[in-house]
């Protein structure tokens, strides 16, 4: 039987991605969407692992082929994105594919695979917790979580284009939250 698609966007600081780590533990067959960039890997990142990398060019060439369920240009010749084939074989392997995407992609991935797909925006408890949550990682400068916080709220405007909505006030119970709203879209 073919997987389901999950898709999730949230603002940065929203809990998306430990929401995530948690459901991915949940035995949901559930495999993450691995996304392609034309920036260079950092560190001990790996081809097909992190991220599928590719050069600018073949970025390009990609788009032109349309081979990406969504992509965008972040930068100049810094492109992000996600290539239908590598989600098309999960998805034909029987795995559920989760998918980690801001609310563009997410809102394009969601258009491409209608009622196939799920998708979830997790939702802050609001801008000052957000703020709060963005300077307790201590990761970033004031002037980089300002930023953020203006993307946020750019970010949220979008909540209403997804399936479901889930606040995340109290970690444990947005936890809880999704994987009742994943197990039901997976057993239907």
């Amino acid at each position: 039987m073919a997987g389901k698609l999950i898709i999730f966007s949230a603002p940065s600081g929203s809990g998306k991605s430990t929401i995530i780590q948690f459901l991915m533990q949940q035995n949901l067959n559930m495999a993450f969407s691995v996304s392609a960039t034309s920036r260079a890997p950092r560190g001990s990142e790996q081809h097909g692992k992190e991220y599928f990398f590719l050069s600018p060019s073949e970025f390009r060439t990609k788009i032109s082929e349309e081979a990406f369920l969504e992509y965008e240009e972040v930068y100049k010749d810094t492109y992000y994105g996600t290539l239908k084939s590598v989600v098309e074989e999960m998805v034909s392997a029987g795995k559920n594919v989760v998918f980690d995407v801001d609310v563009v992609g997410g809102v394009n991935i969601k258009k491409f695979y209608g009622d196939r797909a799920l998708s979830v925006f997790i939702m802050p408890p609001g801008l000052d917790a957000l703020r709060e949550r963005l300077i307790s990682r201590g990761t970033d400068t004031m002037e980089v979580i300002e930023k953020r916080l203006a993307k946020a709220e750019y970010e949220i405007s979008f909540a209403h284009k997804f399936d479901v909505i889930i606040k995340n006030e109290i970690l444990e119970k947005a936890e809880e939250e999704a994987l009742k709203v994943i197990r039901k879209f997976i057993e239907q």
